[in-house]
């Protein structure tokens, strides 16, 4: 499946992170911009700069409804160029903030968005140093849309990417899947669910730093955002020319998420999240690293769901019943306007 740049048009799946966006990168954007950073597609651009490493990152946050159980549209767009930073190994220092507003906003909320957003910037230690504002009239946008870039800088020694995962290797999440998503799906269609969800929206900088200073066996990481463990997992395995296999009952998923993920028709494993990250670790210090992580506010729930086998770039779902499926890319966008 290819994308068709002269006959086609966007659609909303192209935004899903999954097989319509990667398609669209490939075929448009790295056709006019591709050079060795941006080719890796990661998280983050790491290089060499002045005798040392640095990282930088560039989001931009669409999220509908701007305000949510658990965060809202500022939060979001700071906590997600921090993890963007933290999984590629750097240490984020400054992010600039740009912000298109639509003519009709509260400026109420508008104060509440950038207090919420001075919140998450202390707790993890950025300072918004840069930013730019445009209103455009009623109907040319949706309330307030977010663009955030970051830069940091990755401490000697710390080496992460698609170069160092091998057979054997365990792979670990921080918590339980799927929250965000759904959070914000519940409150976008008012679904009378959303009191018993809450966004993991939160700010890994800390917490994966711990983790780094404490277990060098640590190999590579990925924020679990657009296309959830799924997408992520399949885009490592990919990029890595190795196999993946994920058990399905290791995998945390709370009560709340799977009650209405299955009364919705929806699989947790693709489902969006913003406070959760996978890590590839050296089997040998693959306990030091759950005990680490179970020391944090945010990686209390690190479990070992799976490990890194030879293959050919493929993720295998071990079912509970004892049957194994093939996990691929998210296709098409059942939940559109999520982050």
């Amino acid at each position: 499946m290819t994308c068709e740049v002269n006959n086609s048009r966007v659609l909303l799946a192209h935004g899903d992170g999954g097989l319509l966006a990667r398609e669209m990168v490939q075929e448009v954007f790295l056709k006019y911009f591709n050079n060795p950073l941006l080719g890796q597609l990661s998280d983050a651009a790491v290089f060499q700069f002045e005798g040392g490493k640095v990282a930088t990152t560039i989001d931009a946050f669409v999220v509908d409804p701007v305000f949510f159980p658990g965060g809202d549209i500022g939060k979001l767009a700071v906590c997600g160029t921090v993890n963007d930073l933290a999984v590629s190994g750097a240490r984020p220092f400054y992010m600039n903030a740009s912000f298109i507003i639509e003519e009709g906003l509260l400026l109420v909320d508008l104060e509440k968005i950038a207090a919420s957003m001075a919140k998450a910037c202390a707790e993890a230690g950025v300072t918004i140093v840069a930013g730019d504002t445009k209103v455009v009239p009623r109907g040319h946008a949706d309330k307030i849309f977010i663009t955030t870039s970051g830069v940091g800088v990755v401490p000697d020694g710390v080496d992460l990417g698609y170069h160092r995962p091998e057979p054997g290797d365990l792979v670990i999440i921080n918590g339980s899947m799927g929250n965000h998503g759904l959070t914000v799906l519940c409150a976008r269609e008012a679904l009378g669910l959303e009191g018993a969800l809450a966004s993991d929206c939160a700010p890994l900088n800390h917490t994966i730093f711990y983790l780094l200073s404490g277990c060098p066996g640590v190999k590579l990481m990925r924020d679990l955002t657009r296309g959830g463990l799924a997408s992520a997992a399949k885009e490592i395995a990919e990029s890595c020319g190795m196999d993946i296999y994920i058990k399905e009952a290791s995998v945390p998923v709370d009560r709340e998420v799977r009650g209405a993920a299955e009364m919705l028709g929806l699989d947790p494993l693709y489902l969006a999240n913003e406070g959760k990250f996978l890590a590839v670790v050296d089997a040998r210090e693959s306990g030091r690293a759950l005990e680490l992580l179970r020391e944090t506010r945010y990686g209390s729930g690190a479990v070992i769901i799976g490990e890194v086998r030879a293959g050919r770039g493929n993720v295998y779902l071990q079912t509970a019943l004892g049957g194994t499926k093939i996990l691929d890319l998210l296709a098409g966008a059942p939940l559109p306007r999520i982050c």
